[in-house]
């Protein structure tokens, strides 16, 4: 949110870029906007900013003829709009046939190419009002009142507001006129202030028996002195402040600025307004009950790196689990294995002279035949009795499948599986030996149906 030092830079922003021109024809409002519209009778205009604390104000200044006649004798036509910044509003200068979409209040020049002075809001929490002064409910600006804005605090520690922890007490405009959410962090944290304490317990110190004079000699500046000093800092820096979009190309000169505010290796939590505080250290007493910590939006390039790093992992994981389906037991792997063991003891067994290496079905049947012994190790989990889910691979017999489990749904052994396998193959071959079987169809003749 804009504050103190971005509405002044704003304000420079704009008597730069007005400076020498001349402005005309209707001040165009945007469809969307609910603000009202601005009537303006006058022929040429130009344009002036000022600000004051969170607000700016425009000066339309009408344009007669000869500009060096007196004021007296030719009285030029005045209107004043006063504008709040919201979250994100700013006055951007660009030519007229490039008309932003977010542009919701625009000043066309006169001279050619046309050029467009609009004030911009990607949110639309920006208002203005048209034949406005300074906003009564606010108190000097920090910037540039600093000596009535000390007076106005210290005079006024009684009031309710100083009841809250000093951190709440920092955003109430009536009397810390243009501090924001960035600045009161910075504010506490070279302090070395806690957020959560009382705000009149840390004011009332400062009051030099009763009066509101500064002190001039001090080791480290006070708390008021830091509310004037860290703003003109961050004007000094230059670009256009706080600009958490990333427009400014010398934001890095204000993010190396910041000290406290959005940096992760400090503190966070949300206020009793739910607005987040960061700071070091010890919170202070007057925590809010439910304590909420804020988390920190990622960059675009932190964001890439960490959504790809998250890709190649699942790409792991996924590896991993094709291999181990790979190495699943099957039928058919079963089957090849029993085949090529029984085709490995009617081999030659190599010598250990010779020292050959075993065939490659040999070690095939070796490794198919370890994962089969550790199958029933590894499947011991059980499901409750009458559920589906969970039985193992059937084995195949005649053309049968056969389940391991048994009909209350407990877990056959190897051994009887094999045994109940030579079972079958000794019944199938008695059953052709005596003919039993001669009655049925010549196709169904030799099986037999479990």
């Amino acid at each position: 949110m804009p504050e103190g030092p971005e509405l002044h830079l704003s304000s420079k922003f704009v008597n730069i870029v007005c400076k020498g021109r001349i402005f005309s024809g209707k001040i165009v409002k945007s469809d969307v906007s609910k603000h009202a519209n601005i009537e303006w009778d006058g022929n040429d205009y130009r344009i002036a900013a000022t600000s004051r604390g969170k607000e700016l104000k425009l000066t339309l200044t009408e344009v007669k003829g000869d500009e060096t006649d007196d004021k007296n004798k030719n009285p030029r036509k005045c209107l004043d709009i006063l504008f709040n910044f919201g979250m994100s509003g700013k006055f951007d200068f660009y030519q007229a046939d490039q008309l932003k979409k977010h542009a919701h209040l625009n000043f066309f020049t006169k001279d050619e190419p046309k050029m467009v002075l609009s004030f911009v809001d990607y949110r639309r929490f920006g208002k203005w009002q048209v034949r406005a002064d300074w906003s009564k409910d606010r108190g000097p600006c920090i910037l540039f009142e600093y000596q009535k804005f000390r007076e106005n605090v210290l005079n006024n520690l009684s009031d309710s507001a100083f009841n809250k922890p000093i951190c709440e007490a920092l955003l109430n405009q009536k009397f810390f006129n243009g501090l924001g959410n960035y600045l009161r962090a910075e504010i506490l944290y070279r302090a070395g202030i806690p957020p959560f304490v009382s705000a009149r317990s840390v004011l009332e110190p400062l009051l030099d028996d009763g009066s509101t004079d500064v002190k001039i000699k001090r080791e480290a500046p006070d708390i008021l002195q830091l509310c004037n000093i860290l703003p003109l800092e961050v004007v000094n820096l230059g670009g256009t402040g706080y600009d958490p979009e990333g427009r400014d190309p010398d934001y890095s000169k204000f993010s190396e600025w910041l000290q406290c505010y959005y940096n992760p290796n400090m503190k966070n939590m949300a206020d009793h307004n739910k607005r987040t505080i960061w700071y070091h250290g010890n919170p202070g007493p007057m925590v809010p009950k439910e304590t909420k910590v804020r988390g920190i939006k990622r960059s675009s390039k932190v964001a890439k790196n960490k959504d790809s790093k998250k890709l190649k992992s699942e790409d792991s994981e996924d590896q991993e689990y094709t291999e181990k389906k790979s190495k699943k037991i099957t039928r058919k792997v079963l089957k090849e294995a029993e085949d090529a063991n029984g085709e490995d003891t009617g081999a030659k067994k190599t010598t250990k002279r010779s020292k050959k290496p075993a065939s490659d079905t040999a070690k095939v049947s070796k490794i198919a035949l370890k994962q089969l012994k550790s199958t029933p190790k590894q499947n011991k989990t059980r499901k409750r009795v009458g559920s589906s889910v969970g039985l193992d691979t059937p084995y195949t017999v005649n053309g049968k499948n056969i389940s391991s489990r048994g009909k209350r749904g407990k877990r056959k052994s190897e051994s009887k599986l094999k045994n109940s396998v030579e079972k079958s193959r000794k019944k199938k071959t008695d059953v052709e030996m005596n003919g039993k079987l001669n009655d049925r169809p010549k196709s169904q003749r030799g099986k037999v149906l479990f």
